[in-house]
């Protein structure tokens, strides 16, 4: 355990991040202890069964053999992609930051294990991918589908966890092994001059850099991201599709400087930016950070969901059009919310602003979470928000039903990941003080001034801030995200009313801070109603349920009589009452109100009418609905579940 927490993403010194994540990041207690509790003891202990079952650890295991190391080579490959390494690399990073903050002597076995097995699968000039390894094909030959930079990235990332954990160089050498052997391959003149089909090794290599200070990581990072959007990626159909995608697929059709809009498959392109984002902080390139904020801007406007999911269609697993936004067809993988978060908490550092950590926010309690079910044991790739009680899906283990784990296994070990370092989100420090961007129970600080947070957000909205250490006689600042959500709100200080003026989304307290000093932030949460921009035509004449940052949803068995919820309407001017339920889904608010059936069709009804005519029907009768918050949803028995319900017609 390191008593530094650095997190995985760590500005160089002369980056010009205004933010920096905090260097004292623990969560101690609440909700998201709970989460990490149960990812802890069991989606991250499962691991390594997972990954032994499915063949990734075979596949290393292969290629340490010494035929592969020259000679002939060994068939029998495991797994239907050649990226199943990544999904060790992962773990292993999950794995690692959870050991950052916890002792797990177990836990520490098996990562010294896999870590002796990845150095003992590199080759000697340092390439390692064990599906080439293993007579897959000729290395860097596939880079559309390839996936070995995305492949390599993750192992830089997993590298930089292990010796930030550790302090251990072991499986940092074979990581700067393959990182040189990259540089060696790829460049103008060189064997290769394009890019991977998916992006990742960017972020990595910057990340390299700031742990390293080889100059030459940020370099080859740079060639990476300039040399995308000028169509160098060979076109053609993937292994088991029969289309080419074309270049907005994996962004190879506009450099990202002149792109206004979010496109292509929706993880790639999130990757893609967030390593733009590292690049534009550490070379102060205003210029990039522009277009990234305009794509942002995009994206968030345009292109997300309720719930902070990103990715509306299933074909090509891709962002859609402008507002194109289908609730029951809503691919919104769960990798894509993992990517987004990466994405807006670069930025977040980069520019200091607070919308970032909003979105971070929606993003974490409903996109996301709603990936790994309430007990770790099975997880969701695609995330609709709309499943009717007679879906038809296509075959496969990418359904709206949870699946104890997938041939593409990519979303388990990247919500292991991310909630592993969850810690690294919630504050920062600049040079007036410290930033709270969430809300999580637990101690936070940096130069000098820690504070112990205490909250049952997101069930109440009651903040209280400890000072328990802080410079003497020397003023600091500490701000409070006041979240977009939030209409009301009181701040105290010691008990004394505070400014609660929000400046940029930041409530702010400066002053000589003393050991015990208190602030008391509370979020007003009631129950509302949100309405869709009437361009989201999936969702024009409904609305949604929200309370404090949760999104909720109806599922068919909280419903009287287990009524559909595709047969109810909400009532507008309806009470929407919160209540604890404590027996329920491990513990939560659902929220209450008087909704209404809607008319029945006859079997021989023509499904439309003329404009200015009205079904001859009373209205229906009224029900009493109850909502419960999306993320845990799908952790019952099956059943249709809707966010979006149409408002009732009161005429």
């Amino acid at each position: 355990m390191n008593t530094a927490y650095f997190g995985p993403v760590r500005p160089s010194p002369g980056a010009v991040s205004p933010l920096r994540p905090a260097a004292v990041a623990r969560i101690d207690g609440g909700f998201w202890a709970e989460r990490r509790r149960v990812n802890a003891e069991v989606s991250l202990a499962e691991g390594p069964a997972r990954l032994e079952a499915a063949g990734n650890l075979a596949n290393l295991r292969a290629a340490a053999l010494p035929s592969t190391q020259g000679g002939d080579l060994p068939s029998g490959f495991s797994g239907d992609f050649q990226f199943q390494d990544s999904d060790v690399y992962k773990w292993l990073e999950a794995a690692c930051w959870q050991l950052a903050q916890t002792s797990d002597e177990n836990l520490a076995v098996e990562v010294e294990a896999v870590v002796d097995l990845i150095a003992a699968a590199q080759r000697e000039d340092g390439y390692l991918q064990t599906y080439y390894q293993l007579g897959g094909g000729e290395p860097w030959t596939e880079l559309g589908w390839g996936h070995e930079l995305y492949c390599a990235g993750h192992l830089m990332q997993a590298a930089v966890a292990h010796h930030r954990a550790t302090g251990s160089d072991r499986l940092l050498d074979v990581a700067r092994r393959l990182a040189d052997h990259i540089e060696s391959v790829f460049g103008p003149g060189k064997q290769v001059d394009t890019v991977c089909g998916h992006p990742e090794v960017e972020t990595a290599l910057i990340e390299l850099y700031r742990t390293t200070q080889e100059k030459r990581y940020l370099d080859l990072a740079r060639y990476f991201l300039e040399r995308r959007g000028h169509g160098s990626l060979s076109s053609g159909a993937d292994r088991g599709h029969d289309r080419d995608p074309g270049p907005e697929y994996w962004q190879d059709h506009m450099p990202v400087r002149e792109a206004d809009e979010v496109t292509g498959h929706s993880v790639r392109q999130l990757y893609l930016l967030a390593g733009a984002a590292d690049l534009a902080a550490e070379s102060a390139d205003t210029e990039l950070r522009a277009a990234l904020e305009r794509l942002w801007q995009d994206m968030v406007t345009t292109k997300t969901y309720l719930t902070g999911a990103v990715g509306s269609r299933h074909d090509w697993e891709s962002f859609g059009d402008a507002h194109e936004l289908p609730a029951d067809r809503a691919y919104a993988e769960t990798c894509a919310a993992i990517a987004s978060v990466h994405f807006s908490w670069r930025m977040a550092l980069l520019t200091g602003q607070a919308r970032y950590a909003d979105l971070i926010e929606r993003t974490l309690f409903n996109g996301f979470l709603a990936g790994v079910a309430l007990d770790g044991k099975t997880w969701l790739y695609v995330n609709p928000l709309h499943l009717r009680a007679r879906s038809h899906e296509r075959p496969g283990d990418q359904t709206a039903h949870r699946t104890p784990w997938f041939r593409c296994a990519c979303c388990p070990p990247n919500v292991m990941r991310l909630l592993a370092s969850l810690p690294h989100y919630v504050a920062t420090t600049d040079d007036s003080g410290l930033q709270l961007h969430q809300y999580a129970s637990g101690v936070y600080g940096g130069d000098g001034l820690t504070l112990r947070v205490a909250t049952e957000y997101p069930w109440d909205g009651m903040v209280t801030v400890t000072v328990e250490d802080a410079p003497a006689a020397l003023p600091r600042t500490v701000r409070l995200r006041l979240p977009a959500w939030c209409t009301q709100h009181t701040l105290t200080v010691n008990g004394a009313t505070a400014d609660g003026e929000a400046q940029g989304g930041w409530l702010q307290v400066t002053r000589e801070f003393a050991p015990g000093d208190i602030i008391r932030l509370d979020l007003a949460m009631p129950p509302r109603l949100t309405v869709p921009s009437v361009r989201v035509d999936a969702a024009r004449g409904c609305a949604a349920i929200e309370r404090g940052p949760l999104v909720y949803c109806l599922e068919q068995t909280d419903q009287p009589g287990g009524l559909d919820p595709d047969s109810l309407a909400l009532v507008a001017d309806a009470p929407l009452i919160a209540g604890s339920r404590p027996e329920l889904l491990g513990g939560v608010s659902a929220v209450t109100s008087v909704g209404q059936l809607l008319p029945v069709d006859e079997p021989a009804d023509w499904p439309y009418l003329p404009h200015g005519a009205k079904a001859a029907r009373e209205p229906g009768e009224a029900v009493e609905l109850t909502a419960v918050p999306y993320y845990a949803w799908a952790n019952r028995e099956p059943g249709a579940m809707r966010v979006w319900l149409p408002l009732a017609d009161r005429r």
